[in-house]
């Protein structure tokens, strides 16, 4: 009996709530990761498209499946996110007494445990690609990509007027519920909290004890595996959780780093590295022969490389320099994210609208 009941804890409610500022450092962490290793990534695949560049392409989908990982482990060994488990707190079950409620070393049943992961991984996932939709439809409604009748551009007009209400209604639902925790009128910061069936509280001496313990516990509990199937299931939650736990000490590094480089670029210290990586003016590109017999260039410098004709509503590309027909370059780019002459890694706004004196 003691040996089941040994994830059971006592803790005082008011004692392990965090406060307003725990929580929103804990949330701006996994914030502030994303666009960190989003622009590693890039500088890779601008250094060398052909084997970056995937990594590029693909970001969302390979960030989301590390994150998912990551915050299994987490989820399952310390019962609270990475960010969570970074700022000392853990997340506790609504459905636990206030008298009786398990250690962070148990891990979450699996019902919070999956929801917590849809919340924290699958959630921001869906935001992120819903809001580069908003922005490519916004692009081809302002360019005209589509004819003026087609049902589509009449369907997506209506979505994107009604985007902005519905996000400031999302937001608005967050904001009313922090100021709701700030007064003390609720217990989840966060309504995804609520909807996951936890809420955070701050890890006690017992749960740090249990933490520290637990590795030494489960490899003497650990036992051969009997069969060829249950060597394999033991090989596969191995190489995971090993992959997981490199993850997360490779993030625990990084994140000081990723501070001392937001204080690097904050505005209060934008002059002091103005001075300091401060470069000389380089000379002008060399711009390729036109008279050559390279078969992406046009021998006229009117004439669309993509279309082989007159340009039309010239545009050009910021990140290599030519010149295109907007439509024909929006689509390319919109499909391949990448310039069709360099191949270097681009996408929908490094376009620029050029006009001529007459216009």
């Amino acid at each position: 009996m003691a040996e089941h009941g040994a994830h059971i804890t006592t803790a005082s409610v008011v004692d392990d709530q965090p406060s307003i500022f725990e929580v929103v450092a804990q949330e701006s962490l996994m914030t502030a990761v994303r666009p960190a290793l989003q622009h590693v990534v890039k500088v890779l695949a601008e250094s060398n498209p052909a084997h970056y560049g995937f990594f590029w392409r693909w970001f969302d989908e390979i960030f989301t499946l590390l994150d998912l990982l990551l915050q299994q482990h987490y989820l399952s060994k310390t019962s609270a996110s990475f960010s969570e488990n970074f700022y000392g707190l853990k997340r506790i079950v609504m459905e636990d007494t206030h008298k009786l409620q398990r250690l962070a070393s148990a891990g979450l049943p699996k019902q919070q445990l999956w929801k917590s992961i849809m919340f924290l991984v699958l959630l921001p996932y869906l935001k992120v690609k819903l809001e580069k939709l908003v922005s490519s439809l916004r692009e081809e409604d302002e360019y005209s990509i589509h004819p003026p009748s087609s049902r589509w551009k009449q369907f997506y007009r209506a979505f994107l007027a009604a985007y902005p209400f519905v996000n400031m209604a999302w937001e608005g639902w967050f904001f009313v519920q922090q100021l709701r925790y700030i007064l003390g009128k609720a217990q989840h910061h966060s309504p995804l909290l609520s909807l996951a069936g936890v809420r955070l509280g701050r890890l006690t001496v017992q749960d740090i004890q249990a933490l520290e313990h637990r590795p030494a516990e489960v490899s003497m509990m650990q036992q051969p595996a009997k069969s060829v199937g249950e060597k394999i299931k033991s090989a596969l939650k191995k190489a995971v959780g090993g992959a997981a736990l490199s993850l997360s000490t490779g993030l625990s590094v990084g994140v000081f780093f990723l501070q001392f480089l937001e204080w690097w670029y904050s505005s209060e210290n934008q002059e002091t590295v103005k001075s300091l990586t401060a470069l000389p003016t380089p000379p002008p590109p060399v711009h390729l022969d036109y008279n050559s017999d390279s078969p992406l260039l046009p021998k006229m410098k009117t004439v669309c490389p993509l279309c082989r004709k007159t340009r039309v509503n010239d545009t050009v590309l910021a990140t290599s320099g030519y010149v295109f027909c907007y439509r024909c370059v929006f689509n390319y780019v919109r499909s391949h994210q990448a310039c069709p002459i360099t191949g270097y890694p681009t996408e929908v706004q490094h376009l620029i609208k050029l006009y001529s004196p007459e216009n």
